[in-house]
């Protein structure tokens, strides 16, 4: 539990944090600055570390708001934890799925620590619309404004150390004995298996399509 919450909690990739504008000074030369990531980077991690079989979201609304739950698989049993998010200005229902999707990952870990970063006044470029100073754009990097951020994940590996990296971990995947030395292997290369799909998503793939092949095939050999 320790393993997958710490994996979970990881930061993430300063490339893949985004920076939004919260508001403006009376003056309007600067914004405050706030973190956030992509949905599509939460369905990464939860693939990443549970496994692409490891994991389920499902939705419902009530009112305005859109409940996101998501469930993952720990040992036999499935553990959910569910948030809610209301309608976004631009694509309303998307918006309020994608949204609530990130919520419910905060409550496994996932992103938790962008909220615990600071909201910097980050000079940046604005416009006028009836009378009022719109944002327009950051006019430097909000990072550089940030101290003490954590440190991100480990740099992307050379085309060679990926290739090699690969070639090891389907040689470890088929030389496990059943289902549960399966799991174990895999949860065990979870860092791994990340740094090849940063870099060759058909690469990670075959390794996903190789260990639900065996896992098949070792839930026939076990009934």
């Amino acid at each position: 539990m320790q393993t997958l919450e710490e994996k979970l909690k990881a930061p993430f990739p300063k490339d893949k944090i985004s920076w939004r504008a919260q508001s403006l000074t009376h003056a309007g030369d600067k914004a405050m600055a706030l973190a956030y990531i992509d949905a599509r980077d939460v369905m990464n991690r939860l693939d990443e570390v549970c496994g692409v079989d490891g994991w389920q979201d499902s939705y419902h609304d009530s009112g305005k708001r859109t409940y996101c739950t998501i469930a993952i698989k720990i040992g036999e049993a499935w553990i959910a934890k569910t948030d809610a998010a209301g309608d976004t200005a631009v694509e309303a229902e998307k918006g309020a799925v994608s949204d609530s999707l990130k919520r419910a990952a905060v409550k496994w870990g996932i992103g938790r620590y962008l909220y615990d970063l600071p909201a910097p006044w980050v000079p940046c470029e604005t416009y006028e619309k009836n009378g009022k100073k719109i944002f327009s754009k950051f006019l430097q990097d909000p990072w550089s404004f940030v101290k003490n951020a954590p440190a991100p994940l480990s740099p992307k590996p050379t085309a060679k150390e990926n290739k090699q990296l690969w070639e090891v971990i389907e040689i470890e995947l088929n030389n496990t004995n059943d289902t549960e030395d399966l799991q174990y292997t895999w949860l065990a290369r979870t860092d791994d298996l990340a740094k090849i799909r940063r870099i060759n998503e058909e690469w990670y793939t075959k390794l996903v399509e190789r260990k639900d092949f065996l896992k098949e095939q070792f839930k026939k050999m076990e009934a």
